[in-house]
């Protein structure tokens, strides 16, 4: 079983610590699970054009296999004028909707103002809604107050936080996986 962090930007840091440190409250917790982090700064992914993914000359095809091979997920984005990333917006444009129907997704985000969290309720969950994915309850919003000057979470309430929120995937994971091996044996 293998969960993607996808960390949506192609600047910054922060929102590659947030996605980061929810994969390590998950091998803490459930080393059996392969954890793998995407980490779009890494990556050249085209703009979604519309062609075929093999017509893209840079990383996009590899990007898209990658997040497509995974079960399961915590995306991150900053938010940028009360928006996700352009470059998340972009990869999520590449993907068909099949690659990620019935998968879970967990939800991070931070950025500079206490309002920017509403992006995650009235963006990204819809879009995970579009993908027919299942969204954990819970997420994570970090001002950037929570972290020091070396991007560290020091906030004690946002730790506890990716904390619940790596159990909340997991959980819904092992659950989903149940179901699906118990309908598999019914058949």
């Amino acid at each position: 079983m293998k969960l993607l962090g996808i960390s949506g930007t192609i600047i910054g840091a922060k929102t590659s610590v947030l996605v980061n440190r929810v994969l390590d409250e998950v091998k803490k917790a459930r080393p059996d699970i392969e954890v793998e982090l995407l980490d779009l700064r890494n990556y050249q992914v085209s703009l979604c054009d519309g062609r075929n993914l093999s017509a893209y000359t840079d990383d996009t095809k590899k990007v898209i296999d990658i997040v497509s091979s995974a079960d399961f997920y915590v995306i991150g984005t900053p938010i940028f004028q009360g928006s996700m990333t352009g470059s998340l917006k972009n990869l999520l444009d590449h993907i068909q909707p099949q690659a990620l129907r019935n998968k879970v997704m967990g939800f991070v985000a931070n950025g500079g103002t206490y309002q920017h969290y509403l992006v995650i309720e009235n963006q990204l969950k819809p879009i995970a809604g579009y993908f027919r994915a299942y969204v954990a309850p819970g997420y994570v919003y970090a001002h950037t107050d929570h972290f020091n000057q070396q991007n560290e979470i020091v906030d004690e309430d946002v730790l506890s936080r990716i904390t619940n929120l790596a159990k909340e995937v997991v959980q819904m994971q092992l659950a989903l996986h149940a179901a699906k091996d118990v309908s598999a044996a019914n058949r």
